[in-house]
């Protein structure tokens, strides 16, 4: 009877890997009127059982970027779908706008640079990290045809999205250690993306602005500098990441464990679809260019990309410590900041494995 109750709560929590043949991937064994599961079946208790309804959530991204192309190609390929998740998506204009709609559940995820919201959360804003894709700086400086080098800043203006986002504390710190003043060189809010700080700099509204590929290939075509690579200034960054709020991890987080599963099954098929996935770039930067995809898709999916998407301690407490010096009034320590939990769990239960093939590439 125990085996058979143990069979029953197996099935019930996602049973074998829906990839599989019946035939092939389950060997059954009457042994005194139990049924037997062989050890070497493989599991996904996350995929979504024949028949289940989808459950609808909302999620958020803070911006338009390349950065963000896990979440675009699991929209875009039926990803989400396949854990029983429909999705729909909200795009709103920068932490300072998201995060506010994360703490009060009006959308329960939010995928925004992890290094950007960091400083509110540590405040008390309700909002937890859950996964990050992509731990680095991708970011150049872009400026103007006239201007060269970053000491040709003077008497011109930088465009950052807003006062306190990641692009204005980068570019404070830029100005810092070249030694220029905010009276030298001014730092203006745009209140936009980065398409649209670009079409600011096009119109000279602005000479220079932070920008990550795309961008950096279209802006050298178009006669722009990059003057400066942002990831020389050494800073602790942790990018694209999965943000959930208390009420989900409370009352949902089986769902939070199929999100992350999801992204987590991205990260595989963008490296091994990279057509589709610079075609999900493409969709949301307006772009048709096969230089420019390539090189946001050899950004995101090689030079950064974490597989793991274990979010990094350290960096999370270097981040609160930077936002501390910033005077930023801190109530919470770094380590209630984040859940690394729902991704050791994918690892438990062989799920990455499964996924991959072997273990996660360059673990």
């Amino acid at each position: 009877m125990a085996r058979t109750n143990s069979c029953k709560k197996f099935w019930h929590q996602g049973g074998f890997n829906n990839r599989a043949p019946i035939g092939l991937g389950i060997v059954l064994m009457v042994i005194t009127g139990s049924v037997v599961m062989p050890l070497a079946a493989k599991a996904n208790p996350y995929l979504a059982r024949p028949g289940e309804a989808a459950v609808a959530v909302s999620a958020a991204t803070c911006a338009t970027t390349g950065g963000f192309v896990h979440f675009y190609v699991a929209l875009d390929n039926g990803l989400f779908d396949k854990y029983g998740l429909k999705v729909n998506h909200v795009a709103l204009r920068g932490p300072p706008i998201a995060m506010p709609a994360l703490s009060t559940d009006q959308i329960q995820f939010l995928y925004c640079a992890g290094a950007a919201t960091i400083p509110g959360m540590a405040t008390g804003t309700d909002a937890k990290l859950v996964a990050s894709p992509h731990v680095g700086l991708p970011w150049v400086l872009l400026a103007r045809k006239d201007v060269k080098k970053v000491e040709d800043l003077r008497g011109k203006t930088i465009g950052v999205s807003r006062t306190g986002d990641w692009d204005h504390r980068v570019s404070k710190l830029l100005l810092k250690k070249f030694n220029l003043t905010e009276q030298e060189v001014m730092i203006r809010s745009m209140g936009g993306s980065q398409p649209e700080k670009y079409q600011a700099m096009v119109m000279d509204i602005i000479q220079a602005t932070p920008v990550g590929p795309p961008l950096d290939v279209q802006g050298k075509k178009d006669g722009f500098n990059v003057i400066y690579n942002l990831n020389d200034l050494g800073m602790p960054f942790i990018y694209s990441s999965v943000h959930t709020n208390s009420k989900t991890l409370r009352e949902r987080p089986w769902l939070v464990q199929k999100f992350v599963a999801a992204i987590a099954e991205a990260v595989y098929f963008v490296e091994k679809n990279p057509d589709k996935a610079k075609s999900s770039i493409g969709r949301v930067h307006k772009l048709d260019d096969p230089e420019a995809l390539q090189s946001a898709y050899d950004t995101f999916s090689k030079t950064i990309i974490n597989r793991s998407m274990i979010v990094p301690a350290k960096a999370v407490e270097e981040a609160v410590q930077i936002a501390r010096e910033d005077g930023t009034n801190i109530r919470k320590k770094p380590a209630e900041l984040f859940d690394n939990s729902f991704i050791e769990n994918l690892e438990k239960s062989g799920f990455l494995k499964e996924i991959w093939g072997s273990s996660v590439p360059g673990k």
